[in-house]
């Protein structure tokens, strides 16, 4: 990581933690040695993870994030092995009347491929993530799945807003092919796993992340589900394959990568999540040694 301005950086087997700005992080990962990498992208000013200026997420519009958003897509993808893979766990936006002058949805995904094909990647995939739709309105109030917006007039209800794990190539030929035998993937399990549609993730099966949280610092935070995460990392890497989340947060993708035996490379700009995220891949160390 020389000429790379590190705030803190830890290690352990088979892991590296950056608390760094990750496009300037990303300079130092050497071309070709990233097999596959997963994360959340910053909801481009819909949410707030931090007060630096260096965080993605605070920009005025989707214009200034896919500026800012275009400097990673281009290391992200030389860091990449030809061939292989990258996923972003997203959803779509709602806009609100008092941000946006007007109640709707923004296509925040559209963007993410364009932004990713416009860098030189392919569109390779992507999966609908179901989520409750009553849920939803418990949480966020959206005027559209209100039950009484019916009554008063259903051309402002809507359906709800599920997540996306979209998925993209380098292009070129991988020289270390990732193979299945018939026991680790079975037609049954494939079958699941290639429906375009995973209905059976729990919203619920996430790391606690509430000891990471600042006052005052931030509106939301949102880790990846950890069984998506598996699915992902089960089905498009190897054993001893290189993962690496460039938003890493408190370690989402480092514990499962490490949980099933891969190596992982995280950049993570928040001092708090940075710490959680280090106890959260020390803590899957510890497990791993304890059953070993």
């Amino acid at each position: 990581m020389a000429n790379v301005m590190v705030l803190n950086q830890n290690s352990g087997e088979n892991w590296a933690t950056y608390n760094a700005d990750v496009v300037e992080g990303m300079r130092g990962i050497p071309d070709g040695t990233v097999d596959y990498s997963i994360f959340s992208p910053p909801f481009a000013s819909l949410y707030t993870y931090s007060a630096s200026d260096r965080d993605m997420g605070n920009v005025r519009d989707f214009r200034e994030f896919g500026h800012h958003f275009r400097f990673l897509l281009k290391d992200l993808l030389r860091a990449t092995r030809p061939g292989r893979l990258c996923s972003q766990h997203c959803m779509n936006l709602p806009t609100s009347k008092s941000r946006d002058g007007f109640i709707g949805i923004t296509d925040f995904r559209g963007m993410i491929i364009r932004w990713m094909q416009r860098a030189g990647w392919i569109y390779h995939s992507e999966v609908v993530i179901w989520k409750d739709p009553v849920t939803a309105m418990q949480r966020t109030k959206a005027l559209g799945l209100l039950h009484k917006q019916l009554r008063k007039d259903s051309a402002m209800s809507r359906q709800g807003i599920p997540d996306y794990l979209v998925t993209f190539r380098r292009p070129g030929d991988n020289s270390k092919p990732v193979a299945h035998d018939g026991d680790e993937y079975p037609v049954s399990k494939w079958q699941r796993m290639a429906s375009p549609v995973w209905m059976d993730i729990n919203p619920s099966d996430t790391l606690q992340y509430r000891s990471a949280r600042e006052h005052e610092d931030e509106k939301h935070i949102c880790p990846l589900q950890l069984e998506v995460i598996r699915r992902a990392v089960g089905l498009w890497t190897a054993p001893g394959d290189t993962v690496l989340s460039p938003f890493a947060g408190i370690g989402s993708e480092g514990y499962v990568s490490l949980e099933m035996g891969r190596r992982f490379v995280g950049f993570e700009l928040k001092r708090s999540y940075y710490e959680q995220m280090v106890r959260n891949l020390e803590s899957v160390q510890r497990q791993s040694v304890l059953f070993v």
